[in-house]
């Protein structure tokens, strides 16, 4: 993400802020007492229009889904709450050592494809780490076991984290990595800061990698924070530029995207790959997305909307919810065929209303392209 001196800063939380990027938070952040509404059974008809899942979350930043409860992780927090269709919520863990601080946190989460396991992806002291959790009990009554480390000390900082983690079709593991504010680091290929990383679930390289024994699989970002998959394989990231455009690319595995020498299109000719889709760093800082059925959905924090981009024409795209329920941090596919939205107005550079932050579910066919 970019330094905070590009967003708008709530006056309730310049001091915080302040703090927070200098590193040193004064004893552990105020938990919020989020308030869920119950889900519509499969069975009955959908409400029209969008409403509220959960309310009262303080700095959300990732939400996975097990069985018929939703996990969220609260950045700031560290805790990690789960949510119910009958309306009841719960906190099924605190991650030890989470450093917080500017943009570091609790930050991805992701369920093993057999749901037998949560992925975390959080700071630590000695640098951004990716922890696997084996659950413990059924949805509704679940809880942490002792966690095992996937990889750990990627790059940190006050800024550019990364951290989206998702499993692939494939089965591996993704990881993103931000620049961690050495904009140069992004082109090295020995430096795991500005990548996404592929792994194994136990945290082995696979052999079939684009770089023999690295677990680096594209190269050359400065900090992505959406992973997206179509049904055809072709496999999507969001990207925040730094002054000039935030992009979508089309992620092949060996690939070069080419900051901090290229920000957006323009470095074909100097073997980067360039984005499919680029915006105004104004109108987007594109953070989580989700492909679902023909779209790519993708939630954006300063552009305070969702923007649809349909797969079979990517350089094209319309934005919705503009401005109505303010910086938006994730996007994906939530029971019944629903689409969530996860808010982020409470992380010190938004303007918090009346019930933030919160999980918005909305039949995706009124956001459809």
């Amino acid at each position: 993400m970019r330094p905070l001196r590009r967003g708008m800063i709530a006056v309730a939380f310049v001091t915080m802020s302040t703090l927070a990027l200098a590193g040193c938070v004064p004893g552990p952040p105020a938990r919020s007492t989020p308030s869920v509404a119950a889900m519509p059974s499969a069975t009955a008809a959908q409400p029209a229009g969008p409403r509220d899942v959960v309310t009262g979350l303080g700095a959300p930043w990732s939400v996975a889904l097990v069985g018929d409860s939703a996990l969220v992780s609260e950045r700031d927090s560290a805790r990690i709450l789960e949510f119910t269709p009958g309306g009841d919520i719960r906190e099924i863990g605190v991650i030890e050592g989470v450093v917080t601080g500017g943009e570091g946190g609790l930050l991805g989460l992701a369920m093993a494809p057999d749901e037998s396991a949560l992925y975390a992806y959080s700071t630590a002291e000695d640098g951004n780490r990716v922890q696997r959790f084996a659950l413990q009990g059924e949805p509704g009554s679940l809880s942490l076991g002792t966690p095992d480390v996937v990889i750990d000390g990627l790059p940190k900082a006050g800024v550019h984290n990364g951290g989206r983690i998702a499993f692939g079709p494939d089965g591996a593991l993704y990881i993103t990595t931000g620049d961690a504010g050495v904009p140069r680091s992004a082109q090295d290929p020995d430096s795991l800061a500005g990548k996404i990383l592929r792994l194994d679930p136990d945290g082995g390289v696979p052999t079939d990698n684009p770089f023999a024994g690295s677990p680096v699989y594209s190269l050359g970002h400065r900090n992505v924070q959406g992973l997206g998959w179509a049904a055809d394989g072709r496999m999507f990231a969001s990207e925040f530029g730094q002054d000039t455009v935030d992009e979508l690319n089309l992620i092949e595995p060996g690939a070069n995207y080419g900051w901090p020498d290229v920000e957006g299109a323009g470095g074909a000719d100097r073997g980067f790959v360039d984005p499919v889709q680029e915006w105004p760093t104004d109108a987007a800082s594109p953070s989580g997305l989700a492909v679902i059925d023909d779209s790519i959905y993708i939630a954006n924090l300063r552009g305070r909307s969702l923007r649809v981009v349909p797969l079979d024409d990517l350089s094209a795209s319309t934005v919705h919810l503009a401005g109505t329920y303010g910086r938006l941090r994730s996007v994906l596919e939530g029971p019944n065929g629903e689409l969530w939205i996860v808010t982020n107005n409470t992380d010190g550079r938004g303007d918090p209303a009346d019930g933030d932050d919160r999980v918005v579910a909305l039949d995706p066919t009124t956001v459809a392209f």
